[in-house]
């Protein structure tokens, strides 16, 4: 990928299949465990609030590789651990908002965030998927 002052070209094709991974989970998990909790509201709120955050992970750890890339191989070690810190550390913010305030349901928000783990999981099969309805 070409960067032009520092910014890239364009998203990675494999990230927007990641993006679509986290969409189609997230629509799965909506609409299977909606009919298995009490707390509608607060389980789809968590849910969606977690889907969004899994969504800028992806994003984030898309970024943060393609600007190591473009580092010696002890800054890109710096950045990576940096970046995944920063990336850690907001899902334990999330999460915590949660809890405390009760606005959502946090174990759904995890679920949520883990529609990336999904994603990943599901990305070749995506990829065919997305090739197919290309053609």
């Amino acid at each position: 990928m070409t960067r032009a002052a520092g910014k890239p070209e364009k998203i990675n094709e494999t990230l927007k299949e990641l993006l679509a991974g986290i969409g189609a989970a997230g629509v799965l998990f909506q609409a299977a465990g909606v009919w298995l909790v009490k707390d509608r509201l607060s389980y789809s709120l968590g849910l969606w609030i977690g889907i969004l955050l899994a969504g800028f992970l992806a994003w984030h750890m898309w970024r943060s590789i393609d600007t190591a890339l473009d580092l010696g191989e002890a800054g890109a070690q710096k950045l990576v651990r940096r970046h995944s810190a920063v990336r850690y550390g907001l899902i334990v913010f999330v999460l915590a908002v949660l809890m405390l305030s009760r606005a959502a349901n946090p174990l759904s928000a995890f679920l949520g965030i883990m529609t990336l783990k999904v994603a990943a999981y599901l990305q070749p099969f995506t990829h065919k998927v997305i090739l197919k309805l290309r053609r």
